[in-house]
């Protein structure tokens, strides 16, 4: 597929950096950093113009390196594709952080950088200090060496196909099977996808391996014990600590996999199974055909454009204008890897939405998730400050996660029957519940990675079982199949390519509940409060987000349970 530049006309809105700019080599951009650096300061204002340039030209780097990660996502065959996307993270991203790390020098050196208002930019200046607390010349290779390592888990994954009908078709369009109301074909279709997954297992555990290895260094060379207190400090979590994940993960134990657990034991009943096997968890609990919301690629499209604008007529106007501009690469084909996102682009502010559709629930889902995240970057597209646009995920997938929610009554358009739209809601709501201990594994595990540095593959595996235990459910029977359980963390594509980028989507899941049940309570208030949380980017610190929101930044046990009970009780309304 090809995935072009947006139009010139988006340049032409350059004040700072040439509109004829090509990035190639680090020569090409190296006269606007020397502008910013051997630029003089008479007053506040010039402080403030100057960041402002900063910001321009940050803008502008982050696009040219967005597109050539979207082009390698969509075509992993493309050697070119993954040269160029290499050539910027080894060659040009380097010297753009040894630049930038000047530039924040600079601005904390400055006299006037005092004198700049507290309060607008308070976020700014942690983020400074937190980066320059970091920065290592040493930990630049390093780190570009990680960058293009990583990416080795998106080309392996794209490659595991499975044979069906004398065609090799990729695992997501296998998983369909799993929905299968043949209880003989969804075994079937779970032991071809997990014994092509155990292919490969041994490959991604050296690969992880060699990650935690190379991640550990980096920690070490910049001082800290581990390599989470590094991507602590990275990652900017100045709101929350570890130990606020511990209670994250006693509180989803607690209080969501009891629930889980009534809900998997109701799918064994209605199911009429003595055990409920894993290739009986996706299948409809009537037994009925999976739910097909679309045919085509270009219904999928259309219908959510209709139906984001029956939340808002704005909704579907944003989405419109991305499809008009091709911003969206939706079908799964093989040769694109796994996965989606939506990926903001500083410089147009105009996102592009990625992901793999197969015409089933789950890509519909996905859709309005990164829809969410779509209507984020447009409403936080005034931020001056390109800083302010980069979003924490704790704050970006409160709007994805609560986009799905929030949209669910608009999901008639593409389910007109009743019962089949009910089954629909069943399934989102009882998704949520599931994945969230599936979050709390995951992020206990990642904890557990990286403050128990020499560790072996099968004490990793071990570890793995632990926490799957203590987090999965009680009810369905692995027994013969704990070779695929020991490495289901691998199908984790964050473990490999983002490391302890997870738990912000339990968090954030849980912010959304709270966003949903203000929104059934009182829909245009909701929606106003929810707007202006967006319209916010990350210019105030998270908690004060969520309270613009008109909810809570908490993970106590008493919170979760008031959440968790509310949609208990929606789900009872379905039945």
């Amino acid at each position: 597929m090809e995935i072009s530049h947006p139009s010139s006309g988006i340049k032409a809105g350059r004040h700072f950096v040439s509109p004829d700019l090509e990035i190639k080599t680090t020569e090409s951009i190296r006269i606007y950093f020397e502008d910013l650096l051997t630029r003089e300061f008479n007053k506040v204002d010039d402080l403030e113009q100057w960041l402002l340039d900063r910001s321009e030209l940050a803008s502008i780097l982050e696009e040219d390196l967005a597109w050539r990660y979207i082009r390698m996502n969509c075509d992993t065959a493309d050697k070119k594709l993954a040269d160029e996307f290499e050539e910027f993270v080894t060659k040009i991203e380097p010297e753009v952080a040894r630049y930038f790390n000047l530039l924040d020098k600079k601005f904390l050196d400055s006299a006037f950088s005092e004198q700049l208002g507290n309060k607008k930019y308070l976020v700014f200046k942690r983020a400074l200090k937190s980066r320059l607390e970091i920065f290592r010349e040493k930990n630049l290779p390093l780190i570009s060496s990680l960058q293009v390592e990583e990416q080795k888990y998106g080309k392996i994954s794209s490659e595991m196909t499975v044979s069906h009908e004398g065609k090799e078709i990729t695992l997501q369009e296998a998983g369909n099977f799993l929905k299968d109301p043949e209880r003989k074909i969804r075994e079937k279709f779970f032991f071809l996808i997990n014994d092509r997954r155990l292919r490969d297992a041994e490959v991604l555990q050296e690969l992880l391996t060699s990650l935690i290895e190379k991640r550990q260094q980096v920690a070490g060379n910049a001082g800290f014990k581990n390599y989470r207190e590094y991507k602590w400090t990275e990652l900017g979590r100045f709101d929350y600590s570890p130990e606020d994940c511990f209670r994250f993960h006693d509180s989803i134990a607690t209080q969501v996999c009891p629930l889980v657990d009534k809900i998997t034991e109701k799918r064994k009943e209605k199911l009429g199974l003595n055990k409920l096997r894993p290739w009986d968890l996706d299948v409809d609990q009537g037994s009925k055909p999976p739910l097909k919301p679309f045919k085509k690629v270009g219904q999928l499209i259309d219908k959510s454009i209709v139906s984001f604008g029956k939340i808002r007529p704005s909704y579907g106007k944003y989405l419109k204008t991305m499809k008009e501009g091709g911003f969206l690469d939706l079908d799964s084909r093989i040769g694109k890897a796994p996965g989606g996102f939506n990926y903001p682009l500083y410089e147009s502010n105009i996102p592009f939405i990625y992901m793999n559709a197969t015409g089933n629930l789950r890509d519909l889902e996905t859709m309005f998730h990164e829809g969410g995240h779509a209507i984020h970057s447009f409403l936080s597209a005034g931020q001056k400050l390109v800083e302010y646009k980069e979003l924490p995920a704790e704050v970006a997938e409160l709007a994805s996660m609560s986009m799905e929610l929030i949209s669910m009554d608009q999901w008639e358009v593409f389910f007109p029957d009743k019962k089949e739209l009910a089954r629909a809601k069943r399934s989102q709501l009882e998704g949520i519940l599931q994945v969230l201990p599936w979050i709390a594994a995951v992020d206990k595990f990642q904890h557990w990675l990286y403050t128990n540095q020499k560790h072996t593959g099968d004490e990793r595996n071990r570890e793995w079982q632990s926490i799957i235990r203590e987090f999965g459910s009680k009810v369905t029977d692995w027994e013969g199949l704990e070779k695929y359980r020991d490495f289901m963390w691998q199908k984790q594509l964050h473990i490999f390519e983002v490391p302890f980028y997870y738990v912000e989507y339990g968090i954030a899941q849980l912010g959304a509940i709270a966003v949903w049940k203000r929104y059934k309570e009182n829909p245009e208030n909701a929606l106003d409060k929810f707007e202006k949380a967006l319209s916010l980017g990350y210019s105030v610190p998270i908690p004060e987000i969520y309270m613009a929101a008109g909810i809570s930044f908490d993970f106590s046990e008493e919170y979760v349970k008031e959440l968790i009970d509310f949609v208990a009780l929606e789900l009872q309304k379905i039945e």
